[in-house]
């Protein structure tokens, strides 16, 4: 049996015009929605400094929230976002060794009766109304607190003696949003919604990057 696959005929088409309806049916075809937080999102800075042989972390996120994730946030849903931060040491003969490993968890929650912006920040799981030894701030407006949320400034993610020895350095960095921590409603409705996803990653040589 013969299959015959034909595509419509856009001769009356300018050349232009057919390369981008052409692009459009590519990116459909490879699913681009997942991606639609990519555009938004992204890593304007990321750098580390040593001080008294501890190592802290900088960065700078972008991140554009869609309409139907700002409304959940104003109806009184919390978003929870995870910053994941890993020291290795290559190794050409076996897989990478890990030197260090910190984590950074922040929640952001709309306050109804004052309706201002509360923002977690805590290096343990964020639960409830438990968040351990955190930072608790608040804002007068969802862009102020948003602000928080992408800045991190001074975080120590590996001392000194884990820093110990040869070899080259290296930096994995991962920034992304917790959907496991959604209630159970959302997290079934947010399956296969590029709104609900984001995840920011970026990977760098220590050598390079550490200052005295």
């Amino acid at each position: 049996m013969k299959m015959a696959f034909s595509m419509p005929c856009w001769k009356s088409a300018r050349p232009d015009v057919w390369l981008v309806r052409v692009a459009l049916v590519l990116a459909l075809a490879g699913g681009l929605a997942p991606r639609a937080w990519s555009a938004a999102a992204g890593l304007e800075e990321l750098r580390v400094e040593t001080i008294d042989g501890e190592l802290f972390l900088f960065a700078q996120m972008r991140l554009a929230l869609s309409p139907s994730v700002r409304d959940a946030l104003g109806k009184g849903i919390p978003l929870h976002f995870v910053a994941d931060a890993r020291v290795m040491r290559e190794r050409w003969y076996w897989s990478d060794e890990r030197l260090a490993r910190a984590r950074r968890y922040t929640r952001i929650a709309h306050q109804p009766l004052t309706r201002r912006w509360r923002v977690n920040i805590s290096s343990e799981p964020i639960t409830g109304t438990a968040v351990g030894l955190g930072l608790t701030q608040y804002y007068d407006s969802l862009d102020e607190a948003l602000g928080a949320v992408q800045r991190i400034a001074g975080w120590k993610i590996a001392s000194a003696d884990e820093l110990a020895g040869d070899g080259r350095q290296l930096l994995l960095f991962r920034f992304q949003l917790d959907s496991s921590q959604l209630p159970r409603t959302f997290q079934l409705g947010a399956v296969g919604q590029a709104d609900w996803h984001l995840s920011i990653e970026r990977r760098i040589d220590l050598s390079g990057e550490r200052a005295p």
